[in-house]
């Protein structure tokens, strides 16, 4: 819901004119937001620190834990300094990936937080400051490689990029970690999939055609067929045309060929 609400307030508060496009994406985002929720996975039941830390051992998300990682230092130390500058997809990857241990992070603290006020010793407990450590680290790498793509490339381009790509990268975390989709139905899982893929659409059409003036009332006027464009003409042509546009046609000379 981040999507239309940042359009809608950007078009009252900043004075952002939001088009006809913009609106249709606004409206896809919500409903693919629905779709989503109505066919989501339920939470999984993880409600102490003990049942999170098993979860995080698995060799399963261990390695891809480790893959993650071995990507974003790839991402940072060879591929950054060498690209960043130039392709978008490097420093919104580094976001992106980072992104999985600050999704997993905000779980783990927010089960902290329940037990701490439930009376358990959670402080005690050597995860939760593991937790708190990585997602201090986490958010503060996504801030700044996230200002480093705004400095550099267009915002309307960084935007939706990198909800697709966090998004996808949040997804594929909760599979592994959490394996909320192994009870789902094909039902339930074409469902999420096709709401997630409404809401990439919607977020296209809010960004890729904003500077576009379309309106219900100049719609007939867009969908028309546009004019054939002029032909261009070199000062060849323009000079020639005048020259033989300054004889009349009886007075040109005629050119005889003899043949013997």
């Amino acid at each position: 819901f981040s999507v239309p609400c940042s359009a809608i307030l950007s078009s009252y508060l900043l004075g952002e004119r939001l088009n006809l496009l913009g609106k249709l994406g606004c409206l896809l985002s919500l409903v693919g937001s629905t779709v989503m929720v109505i066919h989501a996975p339920e939470d999984a039941e993880v409600t102490t620190l003990e049942e999170m830390t098993s979860k995080l051992k698995e060799p399963g998300f261990l390695a891809y834990g480790a893959i993650l990682l071995a990507l974003c230092f790839l991402l940072i130390f060879y591929l950054a300094p060498r690209y960043g500058q130039s392709n978008i997809l490097v420093y919104l990857s580094i976001c992106s990936i980072i992104g999985a241990f600050s999704v997993s992070s905000v779980k783990g603290l927010g089960i902290a937080i329940k037990g701490f006020f439930a009376g358990q010793p959670v402080l005690q407990h050597p995860l939760t400051w593991i937790l708190v450590i990585t997602l201090v680290a986490s958010i503060t790498t996504q801030i700044n490689y996230l200002n480093k793509s705004l400095d550099i490339f267009n915002t309307s381009l960084v935007f939706p990029i990198y909800y697709v790509l966090f998004t996808t990268i949040v997804i594929t975390t909760s599979i592994i970690l959490f394996k909320e989709w192994v009870t789902m139905t094909v039902v339930d899982i074409i469902g999420t999939v096709c709401g997630f893929l409404t809401i990439i659409l919607g977020v296209f059409l809010l960004h890729a055609f904003k500077d576009m003036d379309v309106s219900l009332g100049n719609l007939p006027q867009v969908l028309q067929n546009e004019q054939p464009a002029p032909v261009t003409r070199d000062d060849k042509n323009i000079l020639i045309e005048v020259d033989n546009s300054s004889i009349a046609p009886e007075d040109k000379p005629k050119v005889f060929m003899l043949c013997s």
